[in-house]
């Protein structure tokens, strides 16, 4: 694949944001690049566009297939493996979220249980520890149930959602009202 200065700088950048997400600079890179790219691309084409190692691309290429970003397709008339990318910005976020979620969430979810669990009867622990634990087990885990609550929305409704951003808060923001009651009663004469 021909690459055009604007299309490196957004492999480059995606690269970059992928150290910074905890991705390796090379799978974000080949992320990037196929999905880009308008027609399949073989191991080979890959490592020459973005001068690479063979040996990198492919374990790259292996990670991004767990995470269910890339997959693996064929080409008439010829035998190589081809990969694509997913090609749907919405897919690609919940793909990432799920990841990520059953990665790093769920585990970390289960030892604060654990952790939880063991705190009640360890006459050591002091209660205000206890109970900084105990908000993180909460929080952790309303941030688990709203994810499952949401992850099968239409990405048309979450656009809808995400595109009324602050407005909803104002609504829902018992503070607010309380503020501009305040306000209010105070500009009467």
């Amino acid at each position: 694949m021909e690459l055009t200065p604007t299309t490196q700088k957004y492999i480059l950048h995606w690269g970059e944001m992928g150290t910074r997400w905890g991705v390796n600079r090379t799978v974000a890179q080949i992320h990037a690049l196929l999905f880009l790219a308008n027609e399949p691309l073989t191991a080979e084409d890959i490592a020459a566009s973005l001068n690479v190692a063979r040996s990198n691309v492919s374990n790259s290429l292996k990670e991004l297939q767990s995470w269910g970003l890339a997959r693996v397709t064929h080409v008439m008339g010829d035998r190589r493996d081809h990969f694509v990318a997913l090609q749907d910005v919405w897919e690609i976020f919940r793909v990432i979220m799920e990841e990520r979620k059953r990665r790093e969430i769920d585990p970390t979810l289960t030892v604060l249980r654990e952790c939880a669990i063991e705190g009640e009867h360890d006459a050591a622990i002091a209660p205000a520890t206890l109970a900084r634990m105990g908000e993180v087990l909460a929080f952790l885990e309303m941030l688990s149930a709203t994810y499952s609550d949401y992850k099968n929305l239409p990405p048309a409704t979450l656009q809808r959602m995400l595109s009324m951003g602050g407005k909803v808060a104002k609504f829902l923001s018992p503070e607010d009202k309380a503020v501009k009651s305040a306000k209010a009663k105070k500009a009467k004469p």
